[in-house]
C-alpha cells in the first residue's frame, strides 16, 4: 500500500513537470505607443484543440518597445528562439522548451564589433548565424544620422543558444568599395558549403542603391563575391533585395521590396546567376514563405497574399491570391509544416493576425475561420486589451513562428 502510494506521488510529480502535449504559435510584439515593453505571446495553434486560437500566456522583456521586429522563421530544435527589437539594437533569446512557461533566457546588443542584427538562421550545428547591418555601435547609428555619402557595411556573427559569439566576419568587399552592403537576410546551403546574404537597408538611406547579394563559404565564412541582381523588364525589380528562401529545386528565391522575385542558381560556382522570374503588383512586398512547391508572397498592393507554383522555377505560375482588405499591410509570413498553415501579421498597430490554409493540391489560400479571437471574428486582434503578463494596451506584432 505504501509502495503504491509512493509510486502515485512520483507519477503525479513527473506529470506536473512535463508540459502538456500541444501545438503552439509564438508572436513577438510590443507596445505601439512606445511606453510598454516588448513581449512574446503564446497561442493555441492545434486545430484539434477546443482552445484553438486562444491566447494562452505571454512573457515580457525589460525593453521599452521601439521596433519589435524579426524572430527566427522556424522554431529551432533546441526550443531557444531568437527575436529582436531592431531600432533598440536589442535581441532576446527566449527559452520555449516549456511553451506554457516561456522564459527570457538572455539578451544582447552589439556583437563582435557589429550592431543592428536583422535575421537569424540556424546552421547544421544548431547555432544561429545572424546578419548584422552595421559596423560599430548601433545605438549611435540606429537612424543613420549623417551617414549619407559614407560607405557602410556590416557582418555575420555565429551565436550559440547562450548568446555567446563563436565567430564573426565583415561583409565589406574591397572589389566594390563604393557599394553600400548592409546585410539583411540569409539562406544557408550546407550541401554546397555556401551562405547567401542579401543587402538591404532597414532605414531609407541607400534604398535605391541596394541591388546586391553576396556568397560566403559556410565552413570558414570567407566572402566569395558580391553580385548584382537582375533589374528585369521594369528595370527596378532588383531594388532592395530582402528575404532569401531555398526552393524545392535548390535555387535561392529572393524577394525584393520592389516586388520582384529573383531566382539565383550556380551558387557552387564562381559565376552565380540571378534572373528575375516574376513581378508582383505594387511596390512594397514583404516576407515570403515556401511550403512544398508553393511560394506565398505578402503583397501590400493588394492588401493580401499571392501564391506562386514554383515547381518549374524558371517559370513560376500564379495559382491563387487572397485579399484580406484594401488597407491591410500584409508583411510577415511563416509556414507550419505540421498543419499546412501560414501565419501572417502586418506589423501595424491593432491589426489582426490570421492563420491561412494552403491547399497542397491547388495552392489555394484561404483564411482559417476556426482560428478566432474572443470577439468571434477570424484571426486575432492586437487592438487594446489586457495581456497575460499584466499590461494593457495596443500590440504591434511582427515575427511569428510555430512550435515544432
Amino acid at each position: 500500500m505504501l509502495r503504491s502510494l509512493m509510486l502515485l506521488v512520483i507519477a503525479l510529480a513527473l506529470a506536473a513537470a512535463t508540459p502538456p502535449p500541444g501545438h503552439y504559435l509564438f508572436v513577438f510584439s510590443g507596445d505601439q505607443a512606445g511606453k510598454g515593453k516588448d513581449f512574446l505571446a503564446v497561442f493555441d495553434a492545434d486545430p484539434a484543440s477546443p482552445g484553438y486560437g486562444k491566447l494562452l500566456t505571454s512573457v515580457v522583456t525589460d525593453q521599452t518597445s521601439i521596433r519589435p521586429h524579426h524572430t527566427e522563421y522556424e522554431m529551432p530544435a533546441s526550443g531557444m528562439l531568437f527575436a529582436n527589437d531592431h531600432d533598440a539594437n536589442r535581441s532576446f533569446i527566449f527559452d520555449l522548451r516549456e511553451p506554457l512557461h516561456p522564459i527570457v533566457a538572455t539578451s544582447f546588443t552589439d556583437m563582435a564589433g557589429f550592431s543592428m542584427p536583422h535575421s537569424f538562421l540556424r546552421l547544421p550545428n544548431g547555432h544561429v548565424l545572424a546578419s548584422f547591418q552595421q559596423l560599430g555601435s548601433g545605438m549611435a547609428m540606429a537612424g543613420m544620422p549623417g551617414m549619407m555619402g559614407k560607405k557602410l557595411s556590416g557582418g555575420l556573427v555565429e551565436i550559440d543558444d547562450a548568446g555567446k559569439v563563436l565567430r564573426a566576419v565583415g561583409n565589406a568587399d574591397p572589389a566594390h568599395p563604393e557599394w553600400p552592403l548592409l546585410p539583411y537576410s540569409l539562406a544557408v546551403l550546407p550541401h554546397i558549403d555556401r551562405v547567401l546574404v542579401t543587402n538591404s537597408p532597414m532605414q531609407d538611406d541607400y534604398l535605391l542603391q541596394s541591388v546586391t547579394y553576396q556568397l560566403f563559404r559556410l565552413s570558414d565564412l570567407k566572402l566569395l563575391g558580391t553580385y548584382q541582381l537582375d533589374p528585369g523588364p521594369s528595370l527596378s525589380g532588383h531594388v532592395d533585395p530582402e528575404e532569401a528562401r531555398i526552393g524545392p529545386d535548390g535555387a535561392a528565391y529572393i524577394q525584393t521590396l520592389s516586388c520582384g522575385l529573383q531566382r539565383v542558381t550556380g551558387m557552387a560556382t564562381p559565376h552565380p546567376v540571378a534572373v528575375m522570374v516574376h513581378q508582383f503588383p505594387g511596390s512594397y512586398c514583404g516576407v515570403p514563405t515556401i511550403g512544398d512547391h508553393y511560394l506565398v508572397q505578402s503583397v501590400e498592393g493588394i492588401g493580401g497574399f499571392i501564391v506562386l507554383d514554383i515547381a518549374i522555377g524558371t517559370k513560376p505560375v500564379e495559382v491563387s491570391r487572397l485579399t484580406i482588405g484594401p488597407g491591410y499591410r500584409s508583411h510577415w509570413t511563416a509556414w507550419d509544416r505540421a498543419t499546412g498553415r501560414v501565419v501572417v501579421t502586418s506589423g501595424k498597430a491593432g491589426d489582426r493576425m490570421y492563420l491561412l490554409r494552403l491547399d497542397p493540391k491547388t495552392g489555394a489560400l484561404t483564411i482559417d475561420d476556426k482560428f478566432r479571437d474572443g470577439d468571434g471574428k477570424p484571426g486575432f486582434s492586437f487592438a487594446s486589451r489586457a495581456w497575460p503578463h499584466g499590461w494593457s494596451g495596443e500590440g504591434k506584432p511582427h515575427g511569428a513562428v510555430f512550435s515544432r
